[in-house]
């Protein structure tokens, strides 16, 4: 099972369908092309960083004559973004007014988004009425008073 965070947008009507979900887990995409990931999520400002920083570390190690100690620095960056990526997500979607509405607990996505959904008491279409299992009262007819037939016990007979 997954951990997904549920982050709420900021203003509006804030319908289970307007939620983002991100799943808090190592993210492979973010170790294998850092900078790349955090631009897809629109993260520019950590993108911008993260490939200065490696371009740095690439150039100070191939300068110094070091390269595996550079290439190994950079692995230890893609490692943090892979770690980390998703709190870096979640922590630009505060700063952008997002709140963060839970923590849903499932297999993939599409389970999350049920579960929230149902927590949330959204069903995403309009529920149809309940069947009456009481019938109304005005319908009812009205009682009736004297003899009945039956096995019931009638007053001064034994």
């Amino acid at each position: 099972m997954a951990i997904y965070v549920v982050m709420q947008p900021p203003a509006g009507d804030n319908k289970a369908r307007d939620a983002i979900f991100v799943r808090d887990s190592f993210t492979w995409l973010g170790f294998l092309a850092a900078p790349l990931w955090l631009a897809w999520h629109r993260l520019w400002i950590e993108a911008a960083l993260t490939f200065v920083v490696m371009a740095i570390l690439s150039v100070t190690g191939e300068k110094l004559g070091l390269e595996g100690a550079g290439s190994l620095l950079s692995l230890l960056v893609s490692l943090y973004i892979g770690f980390e990526g998703q709190a870096l997500r979640i922590a630009a979607l505060r700063r952008r007014g997002w709140r963060e509405w839970g923590v849903v607990e499932a297999g993939n996505l599409g389970d999350a988004e049920t579960r929230h959904a149902l927590e949330t008491g959204e069903d995403g279409e309009e529920a149809a009425p309940m069947p009456r299992i009481v019938p109304d009262a005005s319908l009812a007819r009205p009682p009736q008073t004297g003899m009945a037939l039956g096995l019931t016990h009638t007053p001064g007979r034994p």
